[in-house]
């Protein structure tokens, strides 16, 4: 095979994801390789996969499969979380050229230059000790940047793959991570967003997640902190001051609860109750009470009833959620869940998602439509799809279309003037005073 020159980064899935298919690209570039917009024109293709959902599973093979096609003697590398759990079937059944892991991925650029010379190229390892030592400095990146803090998971949910393809769960040091925080701030970030399978999990000693934002919040350039993905029994009390006193740390909050009702919870091995997560709604709430929640839930996990469902949309009901992603069940094998009696219908999962979407899309819209009028400030993060418009994010995690607005990396106080379903539009406020 030709020595390859030429890259191309595509990722699925999380927040994480972007992430690390961001570091590959930095690991790719710092060993010589030369990154291209298009995969068409790329020499290698990775290909940074999920693993949460079945059908994002076969997404990477369909994938795998139009490459070839197209392109027969580019390489193709597959990594991230399905490389990690079906490493040697990906290999078997679709003839990749470089299988690599979301811990190992630092090694890419040695996998790839192995492939080129016709070696094995395949590591899922999962080593103790960090990936990130191994990464090159942070270059350029934009106004809004993500740092992961916290991998891996022991929470064990039934239906969940993440424990198996991420591994336990690990914190990064606290030095390392403000270092990268303020190595992100002189590339150009304005705002970070601390990552975590469980990023609430996130400690180094006696610190929490709370203490290290106060800390992040005094990182000269950096405007706006957030984190994602939350689980509710790390909501510490720590962390629920800091968005009482750290005005830096953005009025957002995604907090999965999967479920409202407590015997689905137990058989999902969620660890907590339909109650304890809605006392920890109000106290956030009573901490920020402008805050805006965001949740996840999973309709038709096996043997859930119609009353079982019931509970999560009253649930929806009382904690009105600003933002949601919902899914039906999809089994994932290798997890207890897949093995479970009572699996529901197809067609019974499809109806109950629609209802309970129903109820997040009218909340969601409430929500947007409660900001019109309001000003807040909007971080400019790139040029919209008509000419002059620019498109940012507001405080609550919103996008915001601007007309005629400022440039790229601009946080400029905006007076909300219209809302839709899933964005609002705003102007300058000195262009609204004049």
């Amino acid at each position: 095979m030709a020595t390859p020159k030429t890259f191309h980064v595509k990722s699925f899935g999380c927040q994480m994801n972007v992430y690390d298919g961001e570091r590959m690209a930095e690991a790719m570039a710092a060993s010589g390789y030369a990154s291209v917009a298009s995969e068409r024109d790329a020499d290698v293709v990775v290909l940074n996969t999920c693993h949460i959902r079945e059908k994002a599973t076969e997404k990477v093979y369909s994938d795998i499969g139009r490459l070839r096609k197209g392109k027969p003697n580019q390489m193709i590398a597959v990594a991230g979380c399905v490389a990690q759990a079906e490493g040697a079937e990906i290999v078997r059944r679709a003839k990749v050229d470089v299988v690599v892991g979301p811990q190992a991925y630092h090694n890419l650029p040695r996998l790839v230059a192995d492939a080129a010379r016709g070696a094995p190229a395949l590591d899922t390892n999962m080593p103790l000790l960090s990936k990130f030592g191994a990464l090159p400095a942070r270059r350029r990146v934009g106004p809004s940047a993500f740092l992961t803090v916290q991998e891996g998971c022991d929470k064990f949910c039934t239906y969940c793959v993440v424990p198996y393809t991420r591994g336990a769960e690990v914190s990064r040091p606290f030095d390392a991570i403000v270092e990268e925080a303020r190595a992100l701030v002189g590339a150009g970030a304005q705002e970070i967003t601390l990552l975590g399978q469980n990023v609430n999990a996130w400690s180094d000693g006696d610190r929490d997640l709370g203490a290290l934002i106060r800390v992040l919040d005094r990182v000269p350039g950096l405007s706006r902190i957030r984190y994602t993905t939350s689980h509710p029994n790390d909501m510490t009390e720590g962390l629920i001051d800091a968005h009482r006193d750290v005005e830096s740390l953005m009025p957002f909050l995604h907090l999965p609860v999967q479920s409202g009702n407590d015997r689905i919870l137990r058989a999902m091995n969620r660890s907590h109750t339909r109650d304890s997560y809605l006392r920890i709604i109000d106290r956030v709430r009573a901490a920020r009470p402008d805050i805006a929640l965001s949740g996840d839930f999973i309709v038709g996990f096996p043997g859930e009833t119609e009353a079982e469902f019931a509970d999560t949309l009253s649930l929806v009901d009382e904690v009105a959620h600003a933002s949601a992603f919902s899914f039906k069940y999809s089994p994932r094998a290798g997890t207890p869940a897949a093995t479970m009696p009572d699996q529901i219908a197809p067609e019974v999962m499809t109806e109950r998602l629609a209802r309970l979407q129903e109820r997040l899309a009218r909340d969601q819209a409430a929500f947007n439509r409660a900001t019109v009028g309001k000003r807040c400030e909007v971080l400019v993060e790139r040029t919209g799809k008509l000419p002059g418009q620019m498109l940012g994010k507001s405080p609550w995690l919103q996008s915001v279309l601007l007309e005629n607005g400022p440039p790229v990396g601009t946080l400029v106080e905006v007076e909300i003037t219209a809302a839709g379903p899933n964005s609002l539009t705003g102007v300058p406020a000195l262009s609204a005073a004049a």
